[in-house]
């Protein structure tokens, strides 16, 4: 059976991973290593050149964060992931990568009180402006929407009110707009919702939380 067509608990518990042919290791292990051999020095030039596609520096690629990025990809219906080090390096890396000085987002009033201050401090003094709309104000997002709007913002269900989006909708604002949906989704989890298939361009988590399960580690997707 395929992984496209594995179940949810299976790729829960599989996804990203096939087991080492040297020693059949089931596990995934740890690879504390911060470099990597290469073939030749072809082999390295490619590879710094992004010619080809491998392990050059943990900072960048690690085979055991390459699962974890699999296997979250795979849970969320997703074409890729990335692991950072923690939420709020998702939510920053993710509208950094869409929005610049000068530009907008525009964010729901519902969120985690971290975002809100990455939000509203951080982004400011970097030359980004964040408007606020209630969730279910969808008249609201569309007159908030201007030329300098690169993204929205929305969480699944808001921490901590936990109020409910219709990410169906302001997907389809967003689209209607050239506007890219990012969607926090770190409190229903992809085993709850899965918000690629309700038109989000973009899904990050705090890995801190459920993922983790445990409250023992920090990280982000």
């Amino acid at each position: 059976m395929s992984e496209a067509t594995n179940g949810f608990a299976t790729k829960a518990i599989h996804a990203g991973h096939k087991p080492d042919p040297e020693t059949k290791s089931r596990a995934v292990p740890i690879y504390q290593t911060t470099s990597y051999t290469f073939d030749d020095t072809q082999h390295a030039a490619d590879l710094f050149g992004l010619r080809k596609f491998g392990n050059i520096y943990t900072r960048i690629m690690n085979p055991t964060t390459a699962v974890l990025e699999e296997r979250i990809a795979a849970l969320e219906n997703g074409a890729a992931a990335l692991a950072v080090s923690s939420g709020q390096a998702a939510e920053t890396l993710s509208i950094l990568t869409l929005a610049a000085a000068g530009d907008e987002i525009v964010a729901s009033t519902d969120l985690y009180g971290g975002t809100v201050s990455l939000f509203t401090h951080t982004f400011k003094h970097l030359g980004i402006d964040v408007k606020y709309v209630a969730p279910d104000d969808l008249n609201g997002w569309e007159k908030a929407v201007t030329d300098k709007t690169k993204a929205f913002f929305v969480e699944t269900l808001g921490n901590p009110k936990l109020e409910i989006v219709d990410l169906e909708a302001i997907a389809e604002i967003g689209r209607r707009n050239g506007i890219p949906l990012v969607v926090d989704n770190t409190v229903t989890t992809p085993y709850l919702q899965r918000p690629f298939e309700f038109g989000a361009a973009i899904v990050v988590h705090s890995a801190t939380k459920f993922i983790g399960g445990h409250g023992t580690s920090i990280g982000g997707l």
